[in-house]
């Protein structure tokens, strides 16, 4: 285990309440200037943070990226003053006085929540409550996986946690601390800011939970302390260290603490105290300060806490330099980048699809893709939420991950889909892996608020959503997805997959993997579906849609088709032809990516014909790419229960419908000629 950072001392010019009071009124005057904002948190657990960040965390300002350093989340992210001015304090570069004046506001570094990848220093992105400790579990695990793989020597570190009354009261909380206790994830630390207060009023309005006792039940070391008193909060902290297990320490402490009129109650919690509040608070706290100002004495004694990582930081450096010469597997973990024998794994792939032309549901080609490049990936970490038969998500050469069994590559995460999505996020925020993880496509709104984060985030986290519409029959329509395609294309950034046969799901699989910025969500069906193009040397599905049929002497409609709905477009194009009408085919595997593409290569697939757009789902976006004068031919409400064959024909889902919308249109499209 690393050595506690606790053991360096610093000369004492500041007292702890001193340097406690700094993180107080640096929120409270930035919330005073934003006109709004949070300070009850920052002031009730601002003498928790102080003991946590001089004493114990293991971090360097000087570079926020050191794989190395503990990981602190914020799940409270309303509270975001308060790292804030920890940041600030401890000298991250950026995070300046000019910029704790300017919270909230528009360009500023640092807005109402904390918001990943926009300020040094924080971990992920919060203010959903729940997500961050949900996601700091998912940290919590990549730390153990690469420990296992790699040895103290390279990584070693702690995930603390602090949260509110308000994450532990969301649903997410409990799959993630069973998840945690489960894996027994004895690095991970969350301090529970035990005020007792909600927006509402107290907590006891609406929670009588035993919060010790649920966290205890699901594995857990759990103490409950006065959160106000330093040296209580670094006994416990210390002892959480030692555990076999994760540790939940519930800091007692007053929200809006020294604050005479306001202090533990829930007008401390989200507004301003008010001039006059302010100044009594100033008085009470023995803080005569002007706003934003932090004495020299106790800016340095903060700057000292700061450094403290530095050596860690350089002896880790040299530890790692010894194996940095050649390339190394815990160097390739890092890597972002895609090696070569994956390239290679991938290009086999592709061509013995093409050979061969499989008859294969696509989540059964997603299954071949992982089992193909999962040794060229060794950091590909898989899972599925109690559905690994039916999502096909596990490879072959993959191990379970257990708690006695920590090298393993693939994650039971239970029936927990928010958990598992959230996980996911820690575990892309943490480094060291790809995560992937699947459930049925159905399920995807128990997902959707990590999803939507790791969105926000930029981060590259791969969802397999198997069984993608009224294509999985008798289930019917709980587990029908219609309405799921739309509503996750309206998630920017966003990466959302339709592959429509196994070359088209193994260059989904690609895209995903070389979306270091997006997250992807790969809709796969369960019934099987005719490969209908060659592999060729591009990925086709990077441009989004391309033209699968392209009549010789230029086409009458156009027929837009996603996933099992792309055959049936073809065998529509074969019935036009027919009658003389000339149908050109698109595949549309991913609107976002087609999006992205230039106005002379959409228009050039999508012609200046009419448009007939083919999804088994609701219409959502089609109208973008259908135009006034196209027709939708998909599904107008939920599903059935019935084989898939049925459904299709009963929902007028077939390649006759489609023909019959095309003609309506070419029709509908020489009268207006006419007319004009």
């Amino acid at each position: 285990m690393n050595a506690p950072l606790s053991r360096i001392a610093t000369r004492p010019d500041a007292s702890h309440a001193e340097m406690a009071n700094a993180i107080r009124f640096l929120a409270i005057d930035a919330v005073e200037q934003a006109k709004s904002g949070h300070p009850g948190m920052p002031m009730g657990m601002a003498d928790v943070a102080t003991v946590l960040f001089s004493r114990f965390l293991k971090f360097d300002p000087a570079d926020p990226a050191w794989p190395d350093r503990d990981r602190f989340v914020l799940s409270a992210g309303h509270g975001s003053m308060l790292l804030y001015a920890l940041l600030h304090l401890t000298g991250y570069e950026g995070v300046t006085s000019d910029e704790l004046r300017a919270f909230r506001q528009w360009g500023s570094k640092t807005p109402g929540h904390p918001e990943y990848g926009h300020t040094p220093g924080v971990e992920t992105t919060t203010g959903p409550l729940g997500q961050g400790i949900a996601t700091a579990v998912g940290m919590a695990l990549a730390e153990r996986l690469m420990n296992a793989r790699f040895g103290d020597d390279y990584v070693d570190h702690f995930t603390y946690v602090i949260a509110g009354d308000g994450c532990l009261m969301e649903g997410l909380s409990h799959e993630a601390i069973s998840l945690a206790g489960h894996l027994r994830l004895n690095r991970l630390i969350v301090l529970f800011d035990d005020n007792e207060i909600s927006i509402d009023g107290a907590t006891s309005l609406s929670c009588s939970d035993d919060q010790l006792a649920r966290f205890k039940a699901s594995g857990w070391s759990a103490c409950r302390i006065d959160g106000h008193d330093p040296e209580a909060i670094a006994a416990a902290i210390e002892r959480a260290r030692t555990s076999d297990r994760p540790s939940l320490i519930a800091c007692r402490t007053l929200i809006g603490f020294g604050s005479p009129s306001r202090q533990g109650s829930e007008k401390a919690h989200g507004a301003p105290l008010g001039t006059e509040e302010v100044a009594r608070t100033r008085d009470a706290l023995n803080w005569p300060h002007p706003p934003f100002h932090v004495p020299d004495s106790i800016l340095a004694q903060w700057r000292n806490a700061g450094a403290r990582g530095h050596a860690a930081r350089r002896s880790w450096i040299e530890r790692t330099k010894r194996c940095a010469a050649t390339r190394s597997p815990f160097h390739d973990a890092l890597n972002r980048n895609l090696p070569c024998s994956y390239v290679d794994a991938m290009a086999l792939l592709r061509d013995r699809f093409a050979a061969e032309r499989p008859n294969i549901a696509s989540r059964q080609a997603s299954q071949l893709v992982i089992d193909a490049i999962a040794e060229a990936l060794p950091n590909l970490l898989g899972g599925s939420a109690d559905l690994t038969h039916s999502n096909l998500t596990r490879a072959k050469t993959h191990r379970p991950v257990q708690a006695d069994c920590l090298n393993g590559s693939y994650i039971h995460y239970g029936v927990r889909e928010h958990a598992m999505a959230a996980a996911m996020n820690g575990i892309a925020l943490h480094g060291g892996f790809i995560p992937y993880g699947g459930t049925f496509l159905s399920f995807a709104d128990y997902s959707r608020p990590a999803i939507r984060l790791a969105a926000l985030m930029g981060i590259r986290v791969i969802h397999v959503m198997t069984h993608d519409s009224i294509g999985l029959g008798e289930d019917g329509p709980t587990h029908q997805p219609v309405e799921h395609l739309a509503s996750l294309r309206a998630i920017p950034n966003l990466l959302v997959f339709r592959p429509g046969d196994a070359i088209e799901a193994a260059e989904a699989w690609d895209c995903a993997l070389r979306a270091q910025n997006s997250p992807s969500l790969l809709c796969l069906s369960r019934q099987a579906m005719p490969t209908f193009r060659e592999a060729g040397e591009q990925n086709l599905v990077a441009f989004g849609a391309y033209v699968v049929v392209d009549p010789e002497e230029g086409r009458d409609v156009t027929l837009i088709a996603t996933g099992s709905e792309v055959s049936i477009a073809m065998h529509a194009a074969e019935l036009l032809a027919s009658v003389n009408v000339r149908a050109a085919v698109v595949s549309a595997p991913c609107f976002e990516l087609f999006r992205q593409q230039s106005r002379e290569y959409r228009t050039a697939v999508l012609g200046r014909v009419p448009r007939i757009g083919v999804e088994a789902a609701v219409e959502g976006d089609w109208a973008r790419w259908l135009g006034d004068d196209g027709e939708f031919v998909g599904m107008t409400g939920f599903g059935a229960s019935a084989p898939a064959e049925t459904l299709y024909r009963e929902f007028g889902i077939t390649a006759d419908e489609v023909a019959k919308a095309a003609l309506r249109c070419i029709a509908r499209a020489r009268m207006a000629a006419s007319d004009t």
